[in-house]
């Protein structure tokens, strides 16, 4: 597909992150930019093409948008924005007192998620996924990787829809409509791969990060995830029977942060004690 040639000189900067920058049209409010660091050039167009298949097979998501390059050879997606939408992240940030109902919305929305069942001749297996960033993988040693590897093919197989990033800042919703965003990971297979990402996001990270990528304080964090595990797995459950259960999913999250930083994740990596030890 050949890329749109646009001018960011109709673009303001609004942000960034590990993969690029976001940009807001200056004239049209319902269009913005996500444009990847230099010399990516199959990412943003793999990463658009996998939006649209999953747009295409109903999950609910916005339009996929269009493969763009800019005058300086950047490339990137250019998406028409959902108008007063906000992440989930967000709002229970500016409203605490609501974590209770933004934790249960966002768990319905995972359920549909993982009750839907894809074609797997059209996605990547999170299996096979993890086995190719595992191999990748320059921080484990051969040992490690042996354990990590024997884990993941014990997990019971699944031909259901994984998000790949799961965490309440890629779900937004305006009014009564909900989307999934930012699906450059989805994938197919075991539900609890994606659940260990909200763990992780909300209960394992540090302070400072959930604070600047989740608008809240830690503690708010924990009070979304522990109302999410309940209303997700069921009030018949312990919280800490859920959490260590998804323990491991959520360490073996390392292996997607540390393809995007580029450097070893220590702080994660006990989640995946009882695998390693």
């Amino acid at each position: 597909m050949e890329a749109i040639k646009i001018s960011l000189d109709d673009y303001v900067l609004s942000g960034g992150g590990a993969n690029g920058e976001s940009y807001d049209h200056k004239t049209d409010p319902t269009v913005m930019l996500k444009l990847y660091h230099p010399g990516k050039v199959q990412q943003p167009l793999d990463e658009m093409m996998l939006s649209r298949k999953v747009y295409d097979i109903g999950i609910p998501t916005p339009d996929p948008g269009e493969y763009v390059v800019t005058e300086d050879g950047r490339y990137g997606i250019r998406f028409r924005r959902i108008p007063g939408k906000v992440s989930y992240s967000r709002a229970t940030g500016d409203h605490p007192e609501m974590i209770k109902q933004y934790a249960e919305e966002f768990a319905e929305m995972c359920l549909q998620l993982h009750a839907t069942h894809v074609d797997t001749n059209q996605f990547e297996s999170v299996k096979e996924r993890y086995y190719r960033l595992l191999s990748e993988n320059p921080f484990f040693t051969a040992d490690e990787k042996d354990k990590l590897n024997r884990f993941i093919t014990d997990v019971p197989d699944a031909d259901t829809a994984i998000h790949g990033d799961l965490q309440f800042s890629n779900a937004v919703f305006t009014g009564d409509h909900r989307y999934f965003i930012d699906l450059g990971d989805f994938c197919y297979g075991y539900p609890l791969f994606d659940i260990g990402m909200v763990y992780l996001s909300c209960d394992l990270s540090e302070e400072s990060f959930i604070k600047e990528t989740f608008h809240m304080e830690k503690a708010t964090a924990i009070k979304l995830w522990e109302a999410f595990a309940l209303a997700y797995f069921g009030r018949d459950r312990s919280l800490n029977d859920i959490e260590e259960e998804i323990r491991p999913f959520a360490g073996l999250k390392t292996l997607i942060i540390e393809r995007d930083t580029q450097c070893p994740m220590p702080q994660f990596r006990a989640a995946l004690d009882g695998i390693l030890n």
